[in-house]
């Protein structure tokens, strides 16, 4: 599966790719620290799509002031997502759980998590996971193994003194005894050591387990929220 890239319409730039192992829908979005596109911009980047057979278009999660150009274009709300953010000011102590560095054979069962935690729409495949990876300049890949095997994980980043989690997912199995606290935690962790100030997190309206979570963390919504946009080309 081929992975996003850059492609640019005058001074705009947007990120192009196939959305997580369905090869009719494609994803966009506006390229890291770009400015918003233009609708120009969008619609070419729609009729390129349309062209190479996709019957769907799906945007990343956007912020309100970033939404404008997609919304002009004819993309509609798909998802809507709350966003939350933490000073890093107070932290809890590290949670009692085994958490390692992630081995190049732990993506597998990683993804195998993922597909068990999460609805097919936002299920990550291998080059939505490097993608993860790949969002921010630092990354910091943990796993969580309960007797053995992985049963959660979660990535987080670094992109100057921002931080991001990026992604978490426990099994549904072992959710309920403290693993996505404890690889939260471990990450905010990791990015207060390295000078982040602020951290941010989104999730599906709808995944109230992982909102409750993060709360009790000390994120807090932020106003606006996030959303997906889809279109047929």
């Amino acid at each position: 599966m081929s992975r996003p890239d850059l492609r640019r319409y005058g001074a705009d730039r947007l990120r192009v790719g196939p959305w997580r192992g369905d090869a009719r829908v494609a994803y966009v979005a506006p390229a890291p620290d770009a400015a918003p596109p233009t609708v120009d911009a969008v619609r070419r980047c729609l009729e390129e799509l349309a062209g190479a057979g996709y019957t769907e278009v799906v945007t990343g999660a956007l912020a309100p002031g970033e939404q404008a150009a997609f919304a002009a274009a004819g993309f509609e709300v798909r998802e809507r997502l709350h966003l939350l953010a933490h000073n890093l000011a107070d932290l809890p102590d590290p949670a009692a759980a085994c958490l390692r560095r992630c081995r190049r054979t732990d993506r597998a069962p990683a993804l195998a998590v993922d597909g068990r935690a999460f609805p097919p729409f936002w299920r990550l495949d291998e080059a939505g996971l490097q993608d993860a990876l790949d969002a921010t300049p630092v990354s910091r890949f943990r796993v969580a193994t309960g007797d053995g095997p992985v049963v959660g994980y979660a990535i987080c980043g670094r992109s100057g003194r921002r931080g991001y989690v990026q992604r978490l997912a426990v099994d549904p199995d072992h959710q309920g005894r403290g693993l996505g606290r404890a690889l939260v935690v471990d990450g905010l962790r990791w990015m207060r050591r390295r000078g982040v100030t602020r951290a941010v997190v989104n999730t599906q309206q709808e995944n109230l387990h992982a909102l409750a979570l993060y709360e009790r963390l000390g994120f807090t919504r932020q106003p606006g929220g996030l959303a997906v946009l889809a279109a047929r080309p």
